[in-house]
């Protein structure tokens, strides 16, 4: 007696090519699970979006990123301050008709430079903008360039209310919400003081240093503008977080 068995019916073309794709999306799905555990793991965090912005890290491919993140959020921008061990004190909101300020702290000393005179109000973004600046391009452009460290910024203040150049007409600054800060000069450890007004165009040490810390103010700040942008800015750098991006 012969057994038969039920005949198989063949599988259409576009079925298999259907489980051929579903299994590649497959394998690819696990190869990816694993290169992002891979990367999590080894690859530095600076490099990592996902990973918190830290102001010890060095400069990295994600850095910008999150700092614009941190920037943009009140509570997250005081977290990277705090654990960067820059020192600061919050600042109460000003109902002040057009020069209300918002979101602003007082910064001491820490893990940022000095500023003179001592624990201006600004807001939370330009204070983390200055931490980055501070410990990334001023500090680094200093050792190399002056051959020491700076131990102090001098500035002309932060908060003003007033217009653009002081103007009776126009817009308003950003001294106006204390978004602003005007850099004059920078004190070494040795007491030594670098004056935009006096060395900025200088061919020396003290000129390529000036020119380098308002170069790589850039990237932490809207607007940067020295006294290559125009003569009202011949004796300070212009650092703030407004809505117009410059760096001149």
């Amino acid at each position: 007696m012969r057994l038969r068995f039920p005949s198989l019916k063949p599988v259409p073309p576009e079925a298999l090519a259907l489980s051929a794709l579903w299994a590649t999306l497959l394998d690819w799905t696990f190869a990816g699970l694993l290169l992002l555990i891979a990367v999590d793991r080894w690859a530095p965090p600076e490099d990592l979006p996902w990973k918190p912005l830290r102001l010890d890290q060095p400069v990295g491919l994600a850095t910008q990123v999150k700092f614009a993140r941190a920037a943009a959020d009140p509570e997250l921008c005081r977290k990277v301050l705090s654990e960067g061990e820059v020192a600061f004190v919050e600042e109460p909101d000003r109902d002040l008709g057009e020069c209300a300020t918002r979101n602003t702290v007082r910064i001491r000393d820490g893990a940022a430079a000095p500023l003179s005179p001592a624990a201006p109000v600004v807001t939370c973004p330009v204070a983390l903008g200055y931490a980055f600046w501070s410990r990334h391009v001023l500090q680094p452009a200093a050792r190399q360039e002056l051959g020491q460290p700076i131990a102090r910024v001098e500035h002309y203040g932060t908060y003003a209310c007033r217009n653009v150049y002081g103007r009776s007409e126009g817009r308003r600054s950003e001294h106006a919400f204390a978004n602003a800060l005007d850099v004059a000069a920078f004190r070494t450890a040795s007491g030594e003081q670098v004056s935009v007004l006096r060395d900025f165009r200088s061919e020396g040490p003290r000129g390529r240093f000036l020119r380098r810390v308002r170069d790589g103010a850039c990237p932490w700040f809207r607007a940067v503008l020295s006294p290559d942008y125009n003569a009202a800015h011949r004796d300070h750098l212009h650092l703030d977080f407004g809505r117009y991006a410059v760096c001149r």
